[in-house]
């Protein structure tokens, strides 16, 4: 007589998986309409008040995405 012995590790649901791809996708929307905000702010500041932070046209869409997402090393 054939004993066939299995063990299955434990993987995750379905569920538990996209529950977090969902938390993962909304995270990344919710960063991203903060850097639109932002860049929309700084697009809205007089050449004067850009001379004042030290930044110019050309830098803004830099500036804002280091605001929400951090530099890129």
């Amino acid at each position: 007589m054939a004993y066939v012995s299995s063990n299955r590790t434990a993987s995750a649901s379905l569920g538990p998986r996209l529950g977090e791809m969902f938390k993962q996708a909304a995270e990344a929307y919710s960063a991203w309409r903060l850097y639109r905000r932002t860049l929309n702010e700084l697009q809205g500041l007089s050449v004067r008040e850009m001379d004042d932070l030290g930044l110019n046209q050309s830098m803004l869409r830099q500036a804002a995405f280091e605001a929400v997402y951090g530099k890129l090393d």
